[in-house]
């Protein structure tokens, strides 16, 4: 059966303001739509050596590919994509990030070091959960809005992994500190990620004389040579950070109560869940998924089908129990809770929901069936 192919007869045509930069591998123009009165960036492909065009075309591809699969407040959006593989050239068209890169902007602002630190480990945590490496950590692919909203960008070297073999090192860059040792292995994992976030965190607080900085410990850490002392994953930095924090943050006896009665009624609905599946990890979003499911049963007693409460914290496949229900005033009194929680006591109920859940039972979906309804 011949596809049907759908033809778009004009193409967009936007107001040039300004270049922007040039890389090894093109340049970057900001151009103006004057229909919705937005800035874009627009990055065209374009190596210096020429006789590179064709080599590095596939990167060029494998960005818009990256790109195109996150979704992430730390990470640039993309909007449009034009490819011309004849002529080995394209354009992506991104967000327009106004402000300055990492290194600038906490000169000027090195009070705000402690939170631009955790929105950076919050995006690279969130590329790790798309099984992404960036494989170019520098301080201009790390820039910051002038509302203070760190942006990571330029995936021209980014990499998704699929298996282990994808973690050798394919890219040799001019890189700006001592090299991780495990570049003597041709080793590039999240591991080398981690360290490399680190070194940079690490240059800019030893350059700039920055004072104020709470995460001294998990920065030591991150830094480390030794593969076996060094974090191995974002989300353990992030596990640690909220580790260091418990000490300091008191639930009282009504918040505990709330917790507890939704996180039961929770994991009492779920019967199993495959193996690999993994979590919704910002509190932001899984308030914002529980208030539109409550703005849409709050005239009931109980939920009409309880997979409508688990997929607000189960980003995969799972079994749920058929006659489980759950009851709408326990799903109301969970978000009064989150709404009245500061940010880090959102993150500690998550975690204890993903605790929670992680306790129940695993199935391998090719070897595994179940009555159950699976979802």
């Amino acid at each position: 059966m011949d596809k049907k192919i759908i033809k778009f007869i004009r193409q967009k045509d936007f107001e040039f303001v300004r270049k922007l930069g040039r890389g090894g591998c093109g340049e970057t123009v900001l151009l103006y739509d004057d229909t919705i009165r937005e800035n874009f960036v627009c990055k065209k492909y374009s190596p210096f050596y020429d006789h590179q065009k064709e080599e590095l075309f596939k990167n060029f591809i494998q960005e818009i590919k990256l790109l195109h699969l996150l979704n992430h407040k730390n990470i640039v959006r993309v909007f449009n994509y034009h490819i011309y593989p004849e002529l080995f050239t394209g354009y992506i068209l991104m967000e327009f990030v106004q402000g300055s890169d990492i290194e600038e902007y906490l000169e000027k602002f090195p009070e705000n070091i402690n939170d631009i630190f955790l929105q950076t480990i919050s995006g690279f945590t969130y590329l790790e959960e798309q099984n992404i490496l960036h494989r170019d950590v520098r301080p201009q692919n790390i820039m910051v809005t002038e509302d203070g909203v760190v942006k990571i960008i330029d995936f021209g070297f980014g990499k998704q992994i699929f298996d282990t073999n994808d973690f050798n090192k394919s890219i040799s860059l001019n890189w700006w500190c001592e090299l991780p040792p495990e570049f003597k292995k041709s080793i590039y994992d999240f591991q080398t990620e981690v360290y490399f976030i680190g070194k940079l965190f690490e240059k800019i607080i030893k350059e700039k004389k920055i004072e104020n900085f709470k995460h001294t410990s998990a920065l030591s850490r991150m830094c480390k040579q030794s593969t076996d002392e060094r974090f191995h994953s974002f989300l353990e930095i992030m596990s640690g950070i909220l580790n260091e924090k418990f000490a300091e943050i008191e639930f009282g006896d009504h918040e505990r109560e709330a917790y507890r009665e939704f996180s039961n009624e929770l994991c009492d609905a779920v019967s199993k869940i495959e193996t690999g599946t993994k979590y919704f990890n910002s509190a932001p979003d899984v308030l914002s998924m529980l208030e539109e499911l409550y703005r849409n049963v709050m005239l009931e007693d109980y939920l009409p089908a309880p997979h409508l409460i688990i997929r607000c914290f189960v980003n995969g496949n799972y079994y749920y129990k058929r006659n489980s229900s759950v009851p709408v005033s326990i799903i109301k009194g969970f978000i009064d809770l989150l709404k009245s929680c500061s940010n880090e006591k959102q993150n500690i109920i998550l975690s204890n929901i993903h605790t929670k859940l992680d306790s129940l039972k695993r199935y391998d979906p090719k070897v595994d069936l179940n009555p159950d309804i699976p979802f």
